[in-house]
């Protein structure tokens, strides 16, 4: 019975993970294209709420549930398959983390904007820029983490 449980936790929280992480992306990519100060800022609150909410929770949940499967699947640190999803697991969080820093800063950025008045800051293109480049990283690593949780090679 625990090893049902805690798959379908492992499943369910890594569906919640990729689900916001690429629902956050699409509107906060398509709110930047439109240029919009208030859809940008409406946005950039939402995503930033999302990730505390939703992605922080998860990648946690991710992590603890895995170590518990392997150890009731009797998997091993070592199968290649589990390390290279550790590999693509700590790689895509390192791109999160300084994105979740972006996501404050173009928030912060855009509220100021929307009550002065005044175009967004170079400065805020910047980091979409760099936003962009980190999340075109972290998702095809995710895609591999779920292929290797699914097929195992």
């Amino acid at each position: 019975m625990d090893y049902i449980v805690v798959k379908w936790v492992h499943i369910l929280s890594s569906t919640i993970l990729f689900g916001t992480g690429i629902g956050s992306a699409f509107y906060l990519f398509m709110a930047n294209r439109e240029k919009n100060i208030a859809g940008i800022h409406f946005a950039a609150v939402h995503v930033v709420i999302a990730d505390w909410l939703f992605t922080a929770p998860a990648i946690i949940i991710q992590f603890a549930t895995g170590m518990w499967l392997l150890h009731l699947t009797g998997y091993s640190l070592s199968d290649g398959w589990v390390r290279w999803g550790i590999v693509l697991y700590v790689f895509a969080g390192l791109c999160w983390l300084p994105v979740v820093w972006m996501q404050i800063k173009m928030r912060d950025m855009a509220k100021v904007a929307l009550e002065t008045g005044a175009a967004l800051p170079q400065t805020y293109w910047r980091l979409d820029r760099w936003w962009i480049i980190a999340g075109s990283l972290a998702f095809p690593a995710v895609v591999v983490i779920f292929y290797l949780m699914v097929a195992k090679p």
